[in-house]
Parts: structure tokens; sequence; C-alpha cells
């Protein structure tokens, strides 16, 4: 009975000690830190329409990686407008340009926080043309889809929180801003 005892106890100590002995796989090396050129990306929109009212839009931008989680930019804004639905065409220009923060909420979705200065200009009913500006809070969320390498596309909704709709000279129709663009990192 001893000898029995003894016999099984040896048994389980072979069978259990290999799983007691394997050591875990060592930690991955940490990852390498990027250089700070290596935080930064580039891209922006590119805009256009063309019939009663025709504009051209360009919007780059330039952001920089704070965390793999978080990122802050400087947009710019140029857009030439061109409306032939007055006796005299009108032809106006809008500059600006903006500050803004993406936080990564999940896989690919982000939160994004603006302020937003802008320029702008607009028919008047005299014929003539006036010229704006406005400073705007905007805040929502985006979607941004890597294309391989460094690239990337991205489409975001914002909410102007600045929007007032009793302003009839406003730089919006909406308080709804909703962008599409692509970006670069090198």
């Amino acid at each position: 009975m001893i000898v029995s005892r003894l016999v099984v106890g040896i048994l389980v100590a072979l069978v259990a000690l290999p799983a007691f002995s394997q050591t875990s796989a060592p930690p991955p090396p940490p990852a390498p830190r990027l250089e700070w050129k290596d935080k930064l990306y580039f891209g922006g929109g590119v805009g256009a329409s063309f019939g009663d009212v025709d504009y051209v839009e360009l919007a780059p931008l330039v952001g920089y990686q704070l965390h793999p989680r978080v990122s802050v930019g400087l947009g710019l804004l140029y857009r030439w407008k061109s409306d032939d639905r007055f006796a005299v065409e009108q032809n106006t220009s809008d500059y600006g340009g903006s500050l803004y923060g993406r936080f990564t909420v999940y896989q690919q979705i982000f939160a994004q926080v603006e302020y937003e200065y802008l320029d702008y200009e607009y028919a008047t009913s005299t014929g003539g043309t006036f010229r704006d500006s406005d400073s705007s809070v905007l805040a929502g969320a985006g979607f941004f889809q890597p294309m391989g390498g460094h690239a990337g596309l991205y489409a975001s909704a914002l909410y102007n929180f600045s929007y007032d709709e009793n302003d009839l000279a406003s730089a919006y129709d909406s308080p709804w801003v909703y962008r599409v663009g692509v970006t670069f990192g090198f």
C-alpha cells in the first residue's frame, strides 16, 4: 500500500513537474520610441462644387501624435466662391484656421474638439459683398480608416456650439459641419 501510494505520487509528480517547471514566455521588448518627426502627420481636404454657386476649397492640416490615442493639430482653410444667382456675379473668398484635439475612443473611432476662426465674405442684397468673421467651438466624432503605410482616410461630423440660427450672415447654414480628408505620416 505504501509502495502503491509512492508510485502514484511519483507518477503525479512526473506528470505535474513539467507544467510547474515551464517558464512563461519573456515579455515582448518595449516598442521603439518614435522620434518627434515620426509623430507628425500632414493632410487635409479639397472640395469643389459647380452650379449656380461654384466653389473651390483647400483645407491643409498638420497634426502631432502626443500619445497613441491622442493627437493635436492645426488646420488652415481657403475657399473661393462664385455666385451667379444675382444680376452681377459675386466672387468671394473665405479663409481661416483651426486648432483641434482628437482622442481615439475605440479602434478607428475618434472624438474631436476644435476651435475655428473664419474670416468670410458674403453677398449683400445691394449687389456688393461684406466681410465678417466668426469664432466657433466645434465637437463631435469621426472615423479613421488606414489605407496602408502611413496614410489614412478620415470623416467627421462636428457640432458648432457657437452657431446662431438668427444670424443670417453666418459662415455656416447649419450647426453641423461635415468633413472628409486624407492624412499622410512621414
